[in-house]
């Protein structure tokens, strides 16, 4: 069995209905594949507690669209239905597999998708999820994937009932989906995931800020950005010098290397996560073929997919410095103590040339963490307004 690159314990209590449990055995599959998501954090943690991360069984994958191609192999090698869970932001990520690859006009490879519902209409969400949660059903009605909404008051018989009118859709090698409410789903086992690691997240910010003084950052999804904000608004400082990419996961280093391109005269810094880094890694091979001297990318490695709950990433079982490297990155080193992180924030900000920096992290925030207070409208001007000052 393939262990996690994050340890993880259990502990139950109660002698409450386990719905993630009772879902799975609906489903009937025993190949799943996904992105976590905080929506579908009882399914997530469910799944580690049967399968771990047994590869013939639960593959947590880099992005959806993996995550679907994966699936469509499952099915080539065994002839079964696969189960591939996502955020409903992964939709965009699988739509080229679907129509392409999936389809009934093509290869007909059955697949039931479970997704969670960020951004549901009517229901309080982050910024970066309205949009998304008003199309969610649209895309999958242009895909032709069959769903069924799941909400805490659906019933066994009703979640079964509709998983038989699907398999006939299955059969006939078309695709369907669950999409699953806020709170729709639970369960009764306590996970907990851990690493090895010293430094935390937020100080690790705290000292990357030190160093970047009037230099801008582009920070990527999730904690990492609301931390970020958090120590501006301590130090009293403004938020012109960040921008927070809030969504689009994974994107936020091509983001930086567009801004870097145009303005070669500013040193501009990546603050970056494993699991996003992941998702689309082929923005660093781009990258490091074209070398811009201004960019400094920093990757927080702690090993999991903390900001949805603390599923494992693949990023505790790679060399990142060997994949930058690889990828012609000139510079890039792994650190794990606050000594070295600030040896080499020192250097790379002195480096004309292209430097990754790798950040070995525990797992962890503060109970208190908030959100961004500025709309994404406000920090996209503010951040322009700084960039051309």
């Amino acid at each position: 069995m393939m262990q996690p690159s994050v340890n993880f314990t259990m502990r139950f209590w109660g002698d409450g209905k386990m719905k993630a449990e009772k879902l799975v055995e609906i489903l009937g599959a025993d190949f799943y594949t996904g992105v976590p998501d905080s929506q579908l954090k009882a399914l997530c943690d469910y799944l580690m507690d049967r399968y771990g991360t047994d590869p013939k069984h639960h593959v947590i994958a880099a992005n959806e669209g993996n995550c679907t191609a994966l699936a469509a192999g499952y099915h080539l090698a065994t002839g079964k239905v696969p189960v591939v869970y996502m955020q409903n932001s992964g939709e965009g990520n699988v739509i080229n597999p679907v129509a392409s690859l999936l389809s009934d006009k093509v290869y007909a490879i059955p697949c039931v998708f479970v997704i969670g519902w960020r951004g549901e209409p009517g229901i309080h969400d982050e910024p970066q999820h309205i949009y998304q949660g008003e199309v969610t059903l649209k895309l999958l009605e242009d895909m032709d994937i069959a769903y069924s909404v799941i909400s805490k008051e659906t019933a066994e018989d009703e979640l079964a009932e509709k998983m038989e009118e699907f398999r006939g859709l299955l059969a006939a090698g078309k695709q369907a989906a669950l999409v699953i409410r806020k709170g729709a789903l639970e369960f009764d086992g306590r996970v907990r995931y851990e690493n090895s690691n010293a430094m935390t997240r937020e100080e690790i910010i705290k000292h990357i800020v030190e160093f970047t003084g009037d230099d801008p950052i582009v920070s990527t999804t999730g904690k990492a950005s609301r931390e970020l904000f958090e120590i501006r608004e301590a130090r009293g400082e403004g938020y012109g010098r960040d921008f927070l990419t809030v969504g689009s996961m994974g994107h936020a280093s091509s983001i930086a290397f567009g801004i870097a391109l145009q303005k070669a005269d500013r040193k501009i810094w990546i603050i970056d996560g494993d699991g996003a880094a992941l998702m689309h890694l082929g923005a660093m091979a781009v990258i490091g073929a074209n070398k811009p001297g201004n960019l400094v990318h920093v990757v927080i490695n702690n090993g999991a997919h903390e900001t949805v709950g603390g599923m494992p990433t693949v990023a505790g079982q790679i060399d990142l410095v060997a994949v930058a490297k690889g990828c012609g990155y000139p510079y890039a080193v792994s650190v794990d103590s606050y000594a070295e992180l600030d040896r080499e924030l020192g250097q790379a900000k002195k480096r004309d040339g292209l430097s990754l920096i790798e950040v070995k992290c525990a797992l962890g925030a503060r109970a208190d963490l908030g959100r961004p207070t500025t709309t994404p409208h406000e920090n996209k001007k503010i951040f322009m307004r700084y960039l051309n000052s």
